[in-house]
């Protein structure tokens, strides 16, 4: 199967997955096609092209409609083929308009144990709340905020001492392992969803 994958940032679980599957440690997966950033200055890009992986730069012009953004991101994509969209630190919510392109082929990567602490920061938002466990969570993409039915979920514990930075790190690492394990599921069909349960083969 051929994914793309849409970053913002930094690219680390974009290039953990690059990694695995030039290590062939990524079952199911046969190209990465793309990385698709929204920001120009997305230090990710450099991590992809390293990977000899082709990237598109696709910002968002100012005081342009959602709609009419997504319409031009599915311009980009579709002519790829990719089977599965993964998004690895993507920091736009997609909407109706891309998703009824990839209905059901879109996956994300979400920093704490889903449904508690939806959206940005979501790691300092479980520290400053002074939870015991947190974690890390994959789940397809749906029109919800981060509310998508769960794929894999990686829980994290906050030890005695743990900083706001270091509790992320820990939950990073996590990430970067539960993402690729998440991507191979998919794409060999091991999976099946009733209601918003899913079931793993």
């Amino acid at each position: 199967m051929k994914i793309g994958i849409f970053i913002s940032g930094t690219g680390t679980n974009m290039a953990a997955i690059c990694r695995n599957f030039a290590e062939n440690r990524l079952e199911g997966v046969d190209e990465i096609s793309f990385v698709l950033s929204d920001k120009r200055n997305a230090p990710g890009l450099e991590k992809a092209a390293a990977f000899g992986i082709k990237t598109i730069v696709l910002p968002k012009k100012k005081d342009e409609p959602k709609e009419d953004y997504e319409s031009r991101l599915l311009q980009e994509v579709r002519p790829f083929g990719t089977s599965l969209i993964v998004l690895a630190g993507f920091m736009k919510v997609l909407g109706h308009t891309f998703l009824s392109g990839y209905d059901g082929r879109i996956i994300n990567i979400h920093p704490s144990l889903l449904p508690s602490f939806k959206g940005v920061d979501a790691q300092g938002q479980a520290f400053d709340y002074g939870v015991k466990v947190s974690g890390c969570t994959v789940h397809f993409v749906d029109e919800t905020l981060d509310g998508g039915p769960i794929i894999l979920q990686q829980p994290v514990p906050r030890l005695e001492g743990d900083t706001k930075e270091t509790f992320k790190a820990r939950i990073l690492e996590q990430e970067h392992i539960l993402l690729s394990k998440a991507v191979s599921i998919v794409c060999m069909g091991k999976y099946s969803i009733s209601g918003r349960f899913v079931t793993l083969f």
